[in-house]
């Protein structure tokens, strides 16, 4: 991500991406003589010399920005929210000639607006941090030569040069060395991870130890670390549904807190009871319960990476109670290897294995990368098919020099009418038994040949589902398109009481469907490919992996940069604490509205007094949410 394309959307959003250090200056300077003559006023300091009470600096200096925005607001967009009543209380408290408490309510919803400023940038914080790392240059191999140029001159396809102890600037793949990168700012994963030729690199990581030449893939706006930035910011302008029904509450507060000011004045004729009511009946807190929670929790998962895409997905991944798991990428590495090769029909293991892997190569399924991994290791060459086909759900088919090629599973052979000896199937299920996938290979119809894939469980994956059914999901299961005995063997090694096996793409999202028609709130976790249907379809889909993956980012209501699952067990307990947070939040601003409102109808309570105690709830309220920035 350039420089420039930071500074452009700056530029666009002060507020998203950088700490304006003199306005800060300015604000707190502007709040600081606010306080001071706000403590004159109580001391009736300077009255005599100025003429006036000093509260009225406070009240120019805090109150005419909260009625100068509540006006705008109620004039252009009909907004009656939280700043009129505000402001309705600051008239009143003016008209009957309490300045002090005037100044003290403008005074203290200044210090509770700084507050929760503090808490946005707090959220925002890991986003800085990774903006403050993207480098301005990089060393561009050029006709042999190494030159320096500016970041945005970067082209897709240049190869780069990353010396040990480098930030790596652009979104790339190794084409020669070998290092080991920590990408912790941009994945999320605490441990660095070795990079060899072949693999992927992002923008924003540290080069540790070997050197890398880099060629670029992705450039400026296209990085990962862009779409991290636009994601974020998204989410934290983005309004869940809770924030939108605090909206509606203080809609409605406005009018009923001038009835019950004026009830109160015509009931007992104190004119002073009746402001205090409308100064303590200020939705403030309640508007803050929601937002500043949101907003520090969201912050929180992106510096753990996981990227939040709304507060509405948010709010709904702390209410889900069944989770569906993709096999292939989620629960196990995504990276089978071939364990057996098995030949029939007097063909040789290296031809079978060479046939399999002509049949695949352009394919981009894992287990196809496998037998291609193995053809390339055992050093054949794997010609290009002349026509090549996906089945889906059922293998490949291809053709090369006349010579029909088919790979897949059992579905396949029978729809191809391509028989299977009773020792060949006895072969099958044993390898199967073992949590192993057997792909048959057929050439002109003709089995010759089973090769067997083996996609080992990620180490991690038995304790997140173990810390997940500890969470209070009633529903745990997993999905794939292998057959039932390999899915038997992963469910159990993973500790999933439920399977559906044999799955095409569509019959993923039928099993969504199903869930949700028994009243289950859904999350759907895949790698966002394959699984996008289901992903869709789903209350809650979650992408592993998502880093580089434009269909996952796209696809998903919340993606995960890194591979590691144990990251979804964090995320439930992360949402579910904000959900608790927030109930907190507008339990004590309800109560302590209530109780104030008692105490001001009853005389017991007077402005000054109300003034503290109303905006000592939002403060409350914020400082309540911002320990969510550092929950772990």
């Amino acid at each position: 991500m350039s420089k420039a394309l930071v500074k452009e959307a700056a530029l666009k959003n002060p507020n998203s991406f950088s700490f304006h250090f003199p306005e800060e200056i300015r604000t707190y300077i502007l709040t600081s003589i606010s306080g001071l003559f706000l403590v004159f006023s109580w001391f009736g300091w300077l009255n005599e010399q100025l003429g006036f009470d000093p509260a009225w600096i406070t009240i120019i200096i805090s109150g005419v920005p909260i009625l100068k925005g509540a006006a705008i607001g109620l004039i252009t967009r009909g907004d009656i929210k939280a700043g009129v009543l505000v402001s309705i209380a600051l008239i009143a408290a003016v008209a009957i000639g309490e300045y002090f408490a005037a100044g003290e309510v403008a005074f203290i919803m200044m210090i509770g607006e700084l507050l929760e400023n503090r808490t946005v940038a707090k959220a925002r914080a890991g986003i800085k941090e990774l903006l403050s790392i993207v480098p301005s240059t990089a060393r561009v191999r050029r006709n042999g030569q190494e030159v320096e140029i500016a970041i945005e001159e970067v082209k897709v396809g240049n190869i780069i040069l990353i010396k040990p102890g480098e930030y790596i600037p652009v979104d790339g793949e190794v084409v020669s060395g070998q290092s080991s990168v920590c990408q912790a700012a941009i994945t999320g994963e605490s441990m660095p991870v070795d990079k060899l030729p072949g693999d992927k690199v992002f923008v924003g990581s540290l080069n540790q130890l070997g050197a890398l030449e880099v060629k670029a893939t992705k450039v400026g706006e296209d990085t990962t670390l862009a779409k991290v930035v636009k994601l974020v910011e998204e989410a934290e302008n983005s309004k869940a549904p809770v924030i939108r029904t605090a909206d509606r509450w203080a809609t409605w507060m406005v009018p009923t807190a001038l009835f019950i000011a004026v009830l109160t004045y015509l009931l007992t004729g104190d004119l002073i009871r009746a402001v205090t009511i409308l100064i303590v009946f200020c939705p403030c807190a309640l508007c803050l319960a929601t937002p500043t929670a949101m907003m520090a929790g969201i912050g929180n998962a992106a510096r753990n990476g996981i990227l939040v895409k709304s507060g509405a997905a948010m709010e709904l991944s702390g209410k889900i109670n069944a989770v569906i798991f993709d096999k292939t990428g989620t629960l196990t590495s995504g990276k089978p290897e071939v364990v057996t090769i098995r030949s029939f029909n007097n063909i040789s293991e290296q031809d079978l294995l060479i046939s399999a892997a002509t049949a695949e190569k352009f394919s981009e399924h894992p287990l196809a990368h496998a037998i291609i991994r193995k053809a390339l290791g055992d050093n054949l060459t794997i010609p290009d098919p002349d026509v090549f086909q996906v089945r889906l759900g059922q293998g490949v088919e291809a053709f090369h020099r006349d010579v029909a090629i088919l790979v897949g599973n059992r579905k396949l052979m029978e729809q191809e009418s391509i028989s299977i000896s009773p020792e060949v199937e006895t072969l099958i299920q044993g390898s199967e038994e073992k949590g192993q996938t057997s792909m048959l290979v057929a050439v002109n119809r003709v089995l010759i040949g089973i090769i067997a894939v083996a996609d080992r469980v990620k180490f991690e994956a038995p304790q997140a589902i173990k810390s997940i059914q500890e969470s209070a999901i009633r529903e745990i299961c997993m999905i794939t398109g292998d057959n039932p005995r390999t899915a038997a063997a992963i469910a159990d090694a993973t500790g999933i009481d439920k399977y559906y096996a044999e799955q095409l793409p569509e019959d993923k999202g039928f099993a969504v469907a199903q869930l949700k028609a028994k009243g289950y709130h859904v999350a759907m976790i895949g790698d966002g490919i394959n699984d996008a249907p289901a992903l869709a379809l789903a209350d809650i889909g979650i992408a592993m992996g998502a880093a580089g993956t434009d269909v996952a980012v796209k696809t998903a209501d919340i993606a995960l940069m890194s591979d590691d699952i144990s990251k979804i067990p964090y995320l439930f307990r992360l949402s579910r604490h904000i959900l608790r947070t927030i109930n907190i939040n507008i339990l004590v601003s309800t109560l302590i509205n209530s109780v104030s409102i008692g105490l001001a109808s009853l005389g017991i309570m007077g402005p000054i007094m109300g003034a503290l105690v109303h905006n000592a709830g939002s403060v409350l309220v914020v400082l309540n949410s911002s320990r969510l920035i550092r929950y772990k």
